[in-house]
């Protein structure tokens, strides 16, 4: 059990700092398709530059920056050439893969030498303790942050200004106008730190859990995370907990293999989750909204 709750954590990573992007950006007035794309990007370019500099900072800082540059062009074909976000979405997705397909030759991986992973940190004490210790040591500090962002993204909604002003360009009608508020550019703002948060996430997936790119290393996880903040109705709390549940069947199935299951069967798992957790959340909101 504490093997597959280890793993669960370091799992639900990528996921948790993706859906946090998101749910800022649907708090903005944006729903971010293009999740997984821009994961994908920041995997991509996190491995190119630890490459190219032996530094595994500079390789997640280039992920965060290159991708949230890709969120602002994506977020500008929305709120300025009126582009539907959906549409746009699955494009930048189909284009960043496609793009990145061209680039690799269709070799799929990309295992540069010199790249540079992201250390595991031990916590004295807490290593040794059943469970818990499985849980909050030997993990990177990716993980760790990952899990401060959730209070502190709830913190930042409820109690500052700029998330007030969020709240408020997302919101029914025209508040963000009455407000006196440029509702274009706070939208424009959420969908940079989405593409931020989605490339630091790509960037942990490929240096922190398999120290490569592949193009399929994603898997998913973009939607997984749309999926999860869509659960949570976009709340920092109830999304981490959807990315914890997530995260741990994701861990249970590949316990699973490793025991001599179906791959291919039990690798459905997650995504099993994923429509039962919707399905559960359609109806939830269908009963809030019937009449008494």
């Amino acid at each position: 059990m504490g093997q597959i709750l280890a793993a669960a954590t370091l799992a639900a990573t990528p996921l948790l700092l993706a859906a946090l992007g998101g749910l800022l950006n649907r708090r903005g007035g944006i729903v971010n398709i293009a999740l997984e794309g821009k994961m994908l990007l920041g995997a991509i370019l996190a491995v190119v530059v630890s490459a190219e500099t032996g530094s595994w900072v500079a390789g997640l800082a280039a992920a965060t920056v290159g991708s949230a540059f890709a969120g602002l062009l994506f977020s500008l074909a929305i709120t300025r050439a009126g582009a539907n976000e959906i549409i746009a979405g699955l494009g930048f997705n189909i284009l960043v893969a496609g793009l990145i397909g061209y680039a690799l030759d269709d070799e799929g991986t990309y295992q540069p030498a010199g790249v540079a992973t992201i250390p595991r940190i031990d916590i004295p004490g807490i290593d040794a303790i059943p469970v818990l210790g499985d849980v909050l040591s030997d993990k990177d500090p990716i993980t760790y942050l990952a899990w401060l962002a959730v209070p502190a993204t709830a913190w930042f909604l409820a109690s500052t200004r700029a998330g007030l002003r969020l709240r408020a360009a997302g919101a029914p009608g025209d508040s963000a106008y009455a407000l006196g508020l440029r509702a274009l550019a706070i939208r424009d703002a959420s969908t940079v730190a989405a593409g931020a948060f989605a490339g630091l996430a790509g960037g942990q997936l490929a240096l922190g859990l398999v120290g490569l790119f592949n193009q399929g290393m994603v898997a998913g996880r973009g939607f997984i995370a749309l999926a999860a903040f869509y659960f949570g109705r976009a709340r920092p709390w109830p999304t981490a907990g959807a990315c914890a549940i997530f995260a741990l069947f994701d861990a249970i199935q590949i316990r699973l293999q490793q025991e001599g299951f179906s791959t291919q069967l039990v690798s459905t798992l997650p995504y099993l989750v994923v429509v039962v957790v919707l399905t559960i959340t359609a109806i939830q909101t269908q009963r809030r909204e019937a009449p008494a």
